[in-house]
């Protein structure tokens, strides 16, 4: 009797174990991530352990602080990471309504106000600051919306996407908080265009900011020191004690650091802490004092590989969803730096944008995490 030779079972277990999530987990995207933010615990102690030890006080307070944010920003990643990325677009609106209620709650007495702004819940020592986590709800929003049209956006569906956009817009503009504001209008576009939005369209909603933008200055919504922000950038050679000297100050440490820097820990406008907010918002000028223009590079380079790696996500994702998930992180991360640097160098005004990874603050890291972490879980589930 002949022998029937059965197929083997080793093939279809092999499959099954390539097409394991954990298999397929972004090496270069966490890399580059943890390297930045690795880099910006060193630039935090650098730009603040001199004027802490000047008053007393722990050198490496912000320090240990940032390392504790860092460990709950990981946490944070893991838990983004297992869940599923295709049920978080099932809780795409309830994130978003939950957003735009903390929104509004922080405008209560429960909010915390500090320097003219009222965005932050105080908690046991940590400030929350909703409108950070306002931007992964409507990356998670427009990625759901989006990925239910069929074929190109028309109209209507563009003056959806921009409706959501624009509430979450005005909530935070109000507290206020240009920066944010920014962002979430540079994610609408970054959606809108990965989705295929014909170009009139776009330009209506061009027109649109434009004039609400004018509105904002003649009703009195932009706040004056806002508007001396927008004055000492476009016109250099008024307010040179006032809002001109953060500018001034940053380009003079960028500039002593030449081409290699002054060496860690030797930065003199660092040092004698001559940037204001150096630690959060102008933390690129420690970088470039003192590691210099190599060090810049180095930095800038880590930023492209998260972006290359983010864009790839989009490109390989397995649904729509995936693809514009993957396409907001990106636009959320490029124009952070490109702002944050740029009014470090004197090529943009002054917003208040922190610089993704590196700027000081719980809130802006943990949520930074959380988006490579989105990105990571569409990579790891393009074939499941």
């Amino acid at each position: 009797m002949a022998q029937i030779d059965l197929p083997s079972a080793a093939p279809a277990r092999s499959l099954a174990a390539e097409r394991l999530p954990i298999r397929h987990v972004d090496v270069p995207l966490v890399s580059a991530a943890v390297g930045l933010a690795v880099f910006g615990l060193f630039m935090i102690y650098s730009s603040t352990h001199r004027s802490l030890a000047a008053f007393d006080q722990d050198p490496q307070y912000f320090l240990k602080r940032q390392i504790t944010f860092l460990v709950v920003a990981a946490i944070a990643l893991v838990v983004a990471v297992a869940i599923d990325y295709r049920y978080v677009r099932i809780y795409a609106p309830f994130l978003y309504l939950m957003a735009l209620f903390l929104l509004i709650l922080v405008r209560t007495p429960l909010g915390h106000s500090a320097l003219g702004a009222q965005r932050w819940f105080q908690l046991a020592g940590f400030q929350f600051s909703p409108s950070l986590f306002t931007r992964l709800a409507l990356i998670v929003m427009l990625a759901a919306y989006l990925a239910e049209i069929k074929g190109e956006p028309r109209l209507p569906h563009v003056v959806r996407a921009a409706g959501l956009t624009f509430i979450a817009i005005m909530l935070v503009f109000v507290q206020p908080d240009i920066g944010t504001s920014i962002i979430l209008a540079a994610i609408l576009v970054g959606e809108l265009v990965v989705s295929g939005t014909k170009t009139r369209y776009l330009a209506v909603l061009a027109l649109a900011a434009a004039i609400g933008i004018f509105g904002a200055f003649h009703l009195g919504v932009i706040k004056d020191y806002q508007i001396q922000r927008i004055e000492s950038f476009l016109q250099s050679e008024k307010n040179q004690q006032t809002a001109n000297y953060n500018k001034q100050q940053a380009e003079i440490a960028i500039g002593a650091g030449g081409l290699t820097g002054r060496g860690f820990l030797h930065g003199t406008q660092t040092n004698l802490d001559f940037v204001p907010e150096q630690h959060t918002d102008f933390i690129f000028t420690a970088v470039g004092e003192e590691f210099g223009f190599v060090g810049a590079m180095v930095l800038l380079l880590l930023f492209g590989v998260v972006l290359w790696r983010c864009l790839r996500t989009a490109m390989v994702s397995r649904d729509p969803f995936g693809t514009f998930l993957a396409v907001g992180v990106a636009t959320m991360i490029a124009i952070q730096m490109f702002v944050n640097i740029g009014m470090n160098i004197g090529i943009m005004p002054i917003t208040g944008i922190p610089l993704p990874f590196l700027s000081y603050g719980g809130s802006a890291l943990i949520a930074d995490f959380i988006g490579i972490g989105l990105v990571l879980n569409v990579n790891m589930r393009r074939f499941v």
